[in-house]
């Protein structure tokens, strides 16, 4: 079984460049541009100063937990209801992704109680929403809900009922406002006003860039990315925006990594434009970040009384001197949409071909289990009984290899994806992590070519392989053959490293 190491490393050399072949050729491609400069983002004026007034704030306020009976379940939230006399403006908060808590809207619910609010915030939805699965429609009817539940109480204005929506509640809110006449105005934070593939793409990028990851590291996301088949991800925020009437007021951050808030910005002012709808204002708040706090701290100067002061000066406020006005908004690369997965590499044939891996390692023993319930012999012969050990124990590293390069990938995305959505991690991590993913990849490279020359060298010394040892024989360089070209499209075999 032996074999001249020059040509076994010629031999895994042109096996890598064909893998690393595949990775570059296939599609889809992702290489985001860097965003051309807009004038219109260069010369924004500050925000005028009546806006940023201080608020008056009282303490008196009445708290009070409600349920709302909405589709296949009951919403629970909390109602906070200004003491002052007359009837006052109100406004539900409408989460980002995730579980939704209403807790996550109590300092900004109290404060704007306090200075004559009437807020609702409500748990999401358990039923009909989960990681895979998301329908906004779902959760804008929630939300419509408790604008109806506003509307008769007495302590509330019915014509100043508004909406609040942050991260993914700015793809929810419009869909409501314009199916409801019913909403007096809407509130948009770090709205995305792009497709949420779009959007976690340019974050995953942006975070990616921070955290110096390889490029390898960019295309692998992007390509998995591609390949999930969740609907929700290619949803299309324009015809609902474009319906929208009433007044807008949207909040970006200026240190926002999460949103490419200056185009979810045009995309804003186009949709306003299509709706025929000037009763909009644009804000850029600087230092803030995805929730308008600084640094996940405090909220960032000037938000909450932005905020407060809108809304109790609504209708007067709804047309304002300047629509664009703030701190001057920096997004260095486009939002660029990540392309469909060809057929071969969707998610559908990733599973397939993992599954068909893992058929081709138990193959081989679950035909020895078969041949012994047979009550065949299943000894060797003598020639066998010196050849098979070694190339036994080949198979049996290369399936281990393939196992941890599989699970080292997952565990890698999902490493990825926490550091982007915590906005956390360092650059050793992440390049330890792809460097692993990588070793493994290459090991099993190895492996596969000089197991496969260790079965030819066998073969021509005698060896006579039973019927189950070719299963196994077969089952193992195949299902690690599948791997391979499943990890060369995902580019981990590609240069440079």
């Amino acid at each position: 079984m032996r074999n001249g190491r020059g040509t076994l490393s010629v031999a895994a050399g042109l096996v890598l460049v064909a893998l690393a072949t595949v990775g570059y050729v296939l599609p889809p491609a992702f290489d985001p541009p860097p965003l051309k400069a807009d004038p219109a983002f260069q010369s924004i004026p500050a925000q005028p100063s009546h806006e940023l007034q201080p608020v008056v704030a009282v303490d008196s306020v009445r708290r009070r937990e409600i349920s709302v009976a909405a589709e296949n379940q009951r919403l629970y939230g909390t109602l906070r209801v200004p003491l002052t006399p007359g009837r006052h403006p109100a406004m539900v908060f409408v989460s980002g992704s995730g579980n939704g808590s209403r807790t996550e809207f109590t300092p900004q619910a109290e404060f704007l109680a306090k200075a004559g609010v009437v807020t609702i915030a409500f748990d999401k939805r358990t039923i009909g929403y989960n990681f895979r699965d998301r329908d906004f429609g779902l959760l804008a009817d929630d939300a419509l809900r408790m604008v109806e539940y506003l509307r008769t109480l007495p302590e509330v204005d019915p014509t100043r009922v508004g909406l609040w929506g942050v991260s993914e509640g700015g793809w929810v809110v419009p869909i409501a406002a314009a199916k409801s006449p019913a909403v007096g105005f809407m509130v948009l934070v770090s709205s995305p006003n792009v497709s949420p593939l779009r959007q976690v793409a340019w974050a995953l990028n942006e975070q990616l860039l921070r955290l110096r990851a390889p490029v390898g590291a960019r295309d692998l996301l992007t390509r998995a990315m591609g390949g999930v088949g969740f609907n929700f991800l290619r949803y299309d925020a324009m015809p609902a925006l474009s319906r929208v009437k009433q007044p807008v007021l949207a909040f970006y951050g200026t240190t926002d990594p999460s949103i490419p808030f200056v185009e979810s910005t045009k995309a804003l002012v186009t949709a306003m434009g299509e709706a025929g709808n000037d009763d909009y204002t644009i804000r850029f708040m600087a230092r803030g970040d995805h929730a308008m706090r600084v640094n996940g701290g405090e909220f960032t100067d000037g938000y909450l009384e932005t905020l407060t002061n809108w809304i109790t000066g609504l209708p007067g406020t709804s047309r304002p001197a300047v629509h664009m006005a703030g701190a001057t908004p920096v997004q260095r690369f486009e939002a660029s949409d990540v392309p469909a997965a060809p057929w071969y590499a969707g998610g559908t044939m990733l599973g397939l071909t993992i599954c068909l891996a893992a058929v081709g390692y138990v193959a081989g023993p679950v035909a020895a289990i078969v041949v012994r319930l047979r009550g065949r012999p299943i000894a060797p012969v003598e020639t066998n009984a010196r050849l098979w050990p070694p190339i036994r124990r080949r198979l049996i590293r290369m399936v281990w290899t393939s196992l941890g390069l599989l699970v080292s990938v997952v565990a890698f995305i999902a490493v990825l994806v926490l550091f982007s959505i915590n906005q956390a991690g360092a650059w050793p991590a992440v390049l330890a992590g792809w460097l692993v993913v990588r070793a493994l990849a290459v090991l099993m490279l190895i492996q596969e070519v000089t197991a496969v020359a260790a079965v030819v060298s066998a073969l021509r010394e005698g060896m006579r392989p039973s019927r189950w040892q070719h299963v196994a024989v077969a089952g193992v360089l195949g299902g690690t053959g599948l791997l391979m070209v499943a990890a060369a499209y995902y580019g981990l075999f590609s240069f440079p490293w």
